[in-house]
């Protein structure tokens, strides 16, 4: 299927490592300028030079860090001197350690809230008044299955992420007459660092080998295993795609089945 975005620029936000760098890569494969975003300038520099290597679409970076408070300019400028603007978004951000609810301070509260949430929030609206003037855009944010189903010792996690579940479908109904989509993406277990975190936080609370961890959780995923960040990318690229113009407000789950709610 052809996507329909070659040449579209793409800015995707934490795409050192992980699930943005995987959404980065595929986008890219369809021919998508894309602008990779984060903290570690020689991954970024390494990763670009990877994926322009393939001779499909092009790759710049940036260097941005989410928890500075002059983030949203930074990226703003970035994009006009590098891409000339932005016709698909990617909202991706890190999350926070391991915890319980009784754990959640207000400082850590406020942290996390201002790199998770406000500060995605005020890039989009940064970036929206272009996408609208031309006519055609994708906003696609990156939360976690925690929004449908709290994950166990998750809590600061589970408290934020619903936040952009509601703000992006408002978002949705305002934009879509203007030719822009807002979806959110839920990944469930993804094989990433991010994964392997989490298992050893889990292992180490349960007293549990980190084998174990893994094994009880697959077994609990109705597809008998974890997902790859390619699988998980795919169905990113699909969602900022032209084929997908017609899905928006749609929180979409890529989780092997894991989420049991409807």
């Amino acid at each position: 299927m052809d996507l329909g975005i070659k040449g579209k620029r793409a800015l995707v936000l934490a795409s050192s490592r992980g699930l943005g760098l995987g959404i980065a890569v595929a986008l890219a494969r369809e021919g998508a300028n894309v602008l990779l975003c984060g903290r570690s300038g020689e991954t970024l520099e390494a990763n670009c030079k990877a994926i322009n290597a393939e001779g499909n679409g092009k790759a710049d970076w940036i260097w941005a860090d989410l928890e500075d408070e002059n983030f949203v300019e930074t990226v703003k400028t970035a994009v006009e001197s590098k891409l000339g603007g932005v016709d698909i978004l990617v909202n991706n951000t890190g999350g926070p350690k391991p915890g319980t609810a009784e754990e959640i301070t207000a400082d850590r509260l406020e942290t996390y809230f201002l790199s998770m949430v406000l500060r995605v929030i005020t890039l989009t609206n940064a970036l929206l008044p272009a996408m609208k003037e031309q006519g055609w855009g994708r906003i696609l944010t990156v939360a976690s299955s925690g929004v449908i189903e709290p994950i166990a010792n998750l809590a600061l996690s589970n408290t934020l992420r619903p936040a952009l579940a509601g703000w992006s479908k408002t978002l949705a109904t305002e934009v879509a007459r203007h030719g822009v989509t807002s979806n959110l993406l839920l990944p469930g277990s993804i094989l990433t660092g991010r994964l392997d975190e989490l298992d050893g936080a889990a292992a180490k609370r349960t007293g549990k080998s980190m084998d174990d961890v893994r094994a009880a959780k697959e077994a609990a995923i109705p597809a008998g295993r974890y997902g790859t960040v390619e699988e998980f990318a795919a169905t990113a690229a699909f969602l900022c795609s032209q084929p997908a113009s017609y899905i928006t407000g749609s929180l979409v789950r890529c989780d092997g089945g894991a989420s049991r709610s409807v």
